[in-house]
């Protein structure tokens, strides 16, 4: 399974007691292949390094960059299809390029893909994802 997370999705599952571990667990487990981007590389890194500290952040980074089931993607192609919160994008086309099978996020402005029939990109909550983790 190909997933692309969302910051928020990322930065929640990482505490220890966090409901939604799991994903951060599965992760590491190798229960999916995230999908990733220098765009939301950088980004990931920007925001735990906020919320946490920059040890914090740089030690998620170098372990997402070491994880065989962590698939980096060129962006060759901007589809531009949210217009609301266009740092979105990034997202989107990191499922595109890289063939994700969810782009897994809670945020609104993803709702847009639903009324998009191309290119396709599948949004799944966080909370049908750790079902779908725990139930493959």
């Amino acid at each position: 399974m190909r997933v692309v997370l969302d910051t928020n999705v990322m930065l929640v599952s990482i505490p220890k007691l966090s409901k939604y571990r799991a994903i951060f667990e599965g992760l590491i487990q190798k229960k999916y292949t995230l999908i990733i981007s220098n765009e939301i590389l950088t980004e990931y890194e920007e925001i735990i390094g906020q919320k946490a500290n920059e040890v914090v952040a740089q030690n998620i980074t170098n372990m997402l960059i070491s994880l065989s089931n962590v698939e980096k993607t060129e962006i060759y192609y901007r589809w531009g299809l949210i217009k609301v919160d266009e740092e979105d994008n990034k997202f989107v086309d990191c499922a595109i390029a890289g063939s994700a099978d969810y782009l897994v996020s809670n945020d609104s402005h993803f709702n847009v893909l639903e009324t998009t029939d191309f290119p396709e990109v599948p949004v799944i909550t966080i909370e049908k994802f750790l079902e779908i983790l725990k139930y493959p």
